[in-house]
């Protein structure tokens, strides 16, 4: 159906906006064009000045998050240009640390948190994360 391929694109987009994240934590490159392959508009800002934050503050981040995304809607029904997606994401395995050093920054605990997130159909028919929000840890 339309709703389940739309459900298949946003999640790819939305996997891959958390792998291109991941990379550009390695070395808290807040610049990387890969940012914008699968986020824009809030999303893409988010990471940016996250990853801006990291740079300015001397921190790098190891691992890689663990993601297990659904869809939860995709309107309109018949030809959905929109997908809110919710995760229960886990960066236990996802850690800060001084980039000087390479000792952790004892950033708060790690652990699964509940995302939501924002993926919308662009004007070149390619899907991305508009819009995303995380929970503290423990919340699923």
């Amino acid at each position: 159906t339309p709703a389940e391929t739309a459900g298949r694109q946003a999640i790819r987009a939305y996997l891959g906006m958390w792998r291109d994240m991941a990379a550009g934590a390695k070395t808290s490159d807040w610049r990387s064009p890969k940012l914008a392959r699968h986020a824009t508009g809030k999303a893409l800002s988010r990471i940016s000045r996250g990853l801006y934050a990291d740079h300015y503050n001397g921190l790098v981040t190891k691992g890689e998050p663990r993601n297990n995304p659904e869809v939860e809607a995709a309107t309109p029904a018949d030809n959905p240009t929109t997908v809110d997606v919710v995760d229960c994401g886990d960066d236990s395995d996802w850690v800060k640390y001084h980039a000087a050093t390479g000792k952790p920054a004892n950033d708060g605990p790690g652990g699964r948190r509940h995302i939501t997130a924002r993926v919308e159909k662009a004007v070149d028919g390619s899907w991305k994360v508009t819009d995303f929000a995380i929970q503290d840890v423990g919340t699923c």
